[in-house]
């Protein structure tokens, strides 16, 4: 059985959804969220480790290191998360929310997108502080195209955020900065 909010806070997140779905029919901002939710699905992250390797050598290789370890956490415990909530997504659960890219899985959630591009935003600013103007928009702009493109509620993306930042600052604690 799939663990759901009460019914109250679905039926106000489910009109959430629907509104901010509706914003895909409009085709540059679909166009502009499907390419942010293409680079989250690790494309960004890829390139940015491999562009800190090139730039910093051996700092940017423990960086990259550690963005990837973290991810590998990051990996295992939201599809563990998955798993035991099988929350539908929203496009699945309701027939006015269309799905404006296909899915990667069955569920909800958390968002795994967002997810990682918390966790890795919180470790890469720690090495490199100055990329929070790229990294901040970026890893927000990816948590709200779940949304709008009708593959997240609104809480799933929340407490991806929430789990992120607790990830990623966890990361930190044990694999303490070498700089």
């Amino acid at each position: 059985m799939p663990l759901l909010p009460p019914e109250g806070i679905a039926a106000r997140e489910a009109r959430w959804c629907r509104r901010a779905n509706h914003y895909g029919r409009r085709r540059g901002i679909r166009i502009a969220f499907s390419a942010l939710s293409r680079l989250g699905d690790g494309v960004f992250w890829y390139m940015l480790m491999g562009a800190l390797v090139l730039a910093d050598g051996l700092d940017g290789l423990q960086a990259s290191i550690h963005m990837a370890a973290t991810g590998a956490v990051a990996l295992t415990l939201y599809k563990g998360l998955k798993r035991w909530t099988r929350r539908p997504r929203p496009f699945a659960a309701d027939l006015r929310i269309r799905a404006w890219v296909a899915p990667l899985d069955e569920y909800s959630f958390p968002s795994g997108h967002t997810l990682h591009a918390v966790s890795f935003t919180v470790v890469a600013l720690a090495y490199y502080p100055w990329l929070a103007p790229l990294l901040v928009p970026f890893t927000a702009g990816v948590a709200m195209s779940r949304v709008v493109l009708g593959l997240h509620y609104p809480s799933d993306v929340l407490a991806a955020t929430g789990i992120g930042l607790l990830l990623g600052t966890a990361s930190l604690q044990l694999w303490p900065l070498a700089l």
